[in-house]
This record gives C-alpha cells, sequence and structure tokens, in this order.
C-alpha cells in the first residue's frame, strides 16, 4: 500500500525522505480528496495484466511508453532530474505506473502544504489536472515508470505561479466542492 506524509522544509538532499519529526501520515482517503488515484498493479506482469489492460480500456489512456530515470540511461540526466523536481502542474491528468525502482510524488494539500508519496514497484498514481505536483528519484537513484495518457502525450508543464490556466481553476473548484 502507498505510504505518504507530510513534507519538513529541510533544504536537504531532495532524494531523503523529507519527514516531518514526529511524522504525520497521509490517509489514502486524504490523497482521494485531493484527486489523487492509487492503484497497485502486478508490475511483473505488466505486458499482460488484464488489470492494466482494462483500466486502460475504462480510462482511454490510448497511449503509454516507458521511461528509466537512472544516470546512465537517461540523457540529459541531470536537467531532467532537474525539471522534474520544479514545482509545476499540467493540463491533463498525470499517470504513472511503477514497473520497477522507486520515487517520490509531491503534491501540494489544500492549505499549500507538501505531502509526498512513496512511489515503489507495482504502484500507480494518477494526479489530476491543475494540481501543483513535482517528482524526484529516492536514495537509490533509479526508477523505470509507464506514462499513459489520453490520446496523443502531451508534455508541457507549467511552473508556478499557473493559476490562470483553466485546468487550475477547474481543480481549485473541485477543491472547493470536496471540502464542502
Amino acid at each position: 500500500m502507498v505510504e505518504a506524509w507530510y513534507m519538513d522544509e529541510s533544504p536537504a538532499d531532495q532524494r531523503a525522505p523529507h519527514r516531518l519529526q514526529p511524522n504525520r501520515a497521509v490517509a489514502l482517503q486524504q490523497l482521494r480528496e485531493l484527486g489523487v488515484r492509487y492503484r497497485k498493479l502486478d508490475a511483473d506482469n505488466y505486458e499482460t495484466d488484464p488489470c492494466l489492460k482494462e483500466i486502460r480500456k475504462a480510462e482511454n489512456y490510448s497511449w503509454m511508453d516507458i521511461i528509466t530515470i537512472q544516470k546512465d540511461k537517461l540523457p540529459n540526466y541531470e536537467e531532467k532530474i532537474k525539471t522534474f523536481y520544479e514545482e509545476h502542474l499540467h493540463l491533463d491528468d498525470e499517470i504513472r505506473y511503477i514497473l520497477d525502482g522507486s520515487g517520490y510524488f509531491d503534491v501540494r494539500d489544500k492549505d499549500d502544504k507538501w505531502i509526498r508519496i512513496s512511489m515503489e514497484k507495482g504502484d500507480m498514481i494518477t494526479l489530476p489536472a491543475g494540481i501543483y505536483h513535482r517528482f524526484t528519484l529516492d536514495e537509490n537513484n533509479y526508477v523505470k515508470a509507464m506514462r499513459l495518457f489520453v490520446g496523443e502525450p502531451v508534455w508541457t508543464a507549467y511552473n508556478r505561479p499557473a493559476d490562470h490556466f483553466p485546468a487550475r481553476k477547474q481543480y481549485m473548484k473541485f477543491l472547493t466542492e470536496e471540502a464542502q
């Protein structure tokens, strides 16, 4: 099961866990209230997994690729790691399925505090369009992930501030309705 917690404000290595002391765990329900969806799948059999096939069909995920983030595998590794860790949003949902390795997705809560979501093999996450987030490897420095899209992939990230985009406004409306 996925593990999430509120982050400390330490400027230490972004790949460290950054847990508050004492730890403030975040339940899956709280992530759902932010629009974050989580699933656990069989990453060892992703090529033939009927659950993944059904998810792709139900969610219209017609396009996918696999990215390996590791120093000797990803061109422009250092630049990409910095880009992934910049706080940003997308105009479409971001869907990632961890096939091997591990890393962290950080998302903002309703009070603009960072929540760190630990992702490992078999974890699938959907971040809603308009949510501010970022990604980093953990101290293992390796992840292999499937990226899924509805239709053609759109890779554009809009760094904060990006509150003027309709996707952000729609997301904020969702948060307001969720709170009522």
